[in-house]
């Protein structure tokens, strides 16, 4: 399987997977507004996905989203196989994703040294 053809089913993959997160998960105990697929790395057959996903919010939040997204698993690899066009769909494997709450807690500290730079006081 040539690199390229990986790499654009794992895009299409992460793209439909937004879609399925945003239209057909529907469950009261998660917010799914704060969710993203940051990132989808598919297996050389096509056969394995591991989803990158970032859920904005305190731990607890996080652990019962993830809960719900792995008992959906097979719901969501099943609207999944109906999408994309191959024999068979991969099976996921969901990875929680700290990288965009790591970047937020950075970009807020850097804001709170340039306020303080700013005012003349020392961090």
């Amino acid at each position: 399987m040539s690199k390229r053809r990986q790499e654009r089913m794992a895009v299409e993959i992460q793209r439909f997977l937004a879609e399925i997160f945003r239209e057909q998960i529907k469950d009261p105990r998660v917010d799914l507004s704060t969710v993203s697929v940051t990132r989808v790395e598919v297996s050389p057959d096509l056969g394995h996905a591991r989803i990158h996903i970032s859920i904005l919010g305190n731990a607890e939040k996080q652990q019962q989203t993830m809960k719900v997204l792995e008992k959906a698993k097979g719901f969501v690899r099943s609207e999944l196989a109906q999408r994309i066009q191959l024999r068979h769909a991969p099976e996921l494997e969901f990875r929680l994703d700290k990288s965009i709450e790591h970047g937020i807690r950075i970009s807020s500290l850097l804001n709170e040294i340039k306020q303080h730079e700013d005012s003349g006081e020392k961090p």
